[in-house]
């Protein structure tokens, strides 16, 4: 009876623990669990989606570690049947091999699907006109272009709620990753190369963006400010910020590509159109860059 009540005692306190952690994480601001965004809302159901799946395996494998534990344990006045022959079972071998098997199909169906469905290349359909950002990672800030507007900012980016931003990403420092938890997943800013992200925000607010990706001393304070704006509030901004007194052009870009820490966000009015194109030639061969921009300009035009 006391091995009973300790075994009962202690399944308890594991319901206890998980519905403790359910509730601090449904209070808690934990960003990929609280979207702000078609993208995020997305990703959000795939992860509870793959974790109940997932938990069709290990919940039964751990239920039947403590009942058999429980059960077959050397103090147990019930002795059950020794059978030191026994090795197979036609029903049980069809059910561990049968169901998690069967997970793994679905789960399979699940990651195609959502592989194309998702896709950070793929535009999102909308009727709104999208936002055009070009990103840079740097040493340890992010430079972000609006070649349409002629703007520049550091550390902070704003659109409309409702439209697209259709984000180009590079890199001039070691590789790094450009995410904004409740708007997205996060993708690869790499030198001499230019990946793609569509996002789109539902909500007027303030979303934190960040590093994923390790990048040296001055990785933990990377971060920028994602703002999601009305449409006239965000046209006051590319307003004030044409009207910048600090210019960027290949001189000033150069400058601000120094390595630096806690850079506090800045506005610049934009000088050089074709600058983000220069900072992803630059790594390129020289016989490889008229091929490449011409390659880029194209699909530009067909965006």
């Amino acid at each position: 009876m006391k091995t009973k009540t300790k075994i009962i005692f202690l399944i308890i306190i594991v319901l206890v623990l998980i519905v403790a952690f359910a509730v601090l994480l449904s209070r808690e601001n934990v960003a990929v669990l609280h979207p702000a965004g078609q993208i995020a809302s997305k990703e959000r159901d795939l992860l509870f989606v793959t974790v109940l799946l997932g938990a069709g395996v290990v919940i039964p494998v751990f239920i039947m570690l403590f009942t058999i534990a429980f059960k077959y344990r050397d103090d147990n006045p019930k002795k059950r049947k020794y059978e030191p022959d026994w090795d197979h079972s036609k029903l049980f071998e069809t059910l561990w091999w049968g169901i998690p098997g069967v997970i793994i199909l679905i789960l399979g169906a699940i990651a195609w699907q959502s592989s194309h469905a998702l896709d950070p290349y793929k535009p999102l359909d909308s009727k709104e006109k999208p936002v055009n950002v070009q990103v840079v990672a740097l040493q340890w800030k992010w430079l972000f272009i609006y070649p349409e507007e002629n703007i520049a900012s550091v550390n902070f980016i704003q659109f409309p709620e409702g439209r697209p931003v259709n984000f180009q990403i590079t890199a001039d420092a070691p590789m790094n990753s450009f995410w904004i938890p409740k708007l997205g997943g996060q993708v690869y800013a790499m030198n001499g190369m230019s990946t793609k992200l569509h996002l789109i925000a539902d909500h007027i607010g303030e979303y934190q963006g960040s590093s994923a990706n390790i990048s040296g001393e001055g990785f933990a304070g990377m971060k920028f400010i994602a703002k999601a704006s009305s449409q006239a509030d965000y046209d006051s901004w590319i307003n004030k910020t044409k009207a910048s007194a600090d210019h960027l052009d290949m001189t000033e870009y150069n400058k601000l590509a120094a390595p630096s820490k806690d850079v506090a966000p800045k506005a610049y009015m934009l000088m050089q159109n074709d600058l983000y194109d220069k900072i992803v030639m630059k790594y390129m061969a020289p016989e490889n860059k008229d091929a490449e921009m011409n390659h880029d300009h194209m699909n530009m035009e067909m965006q």
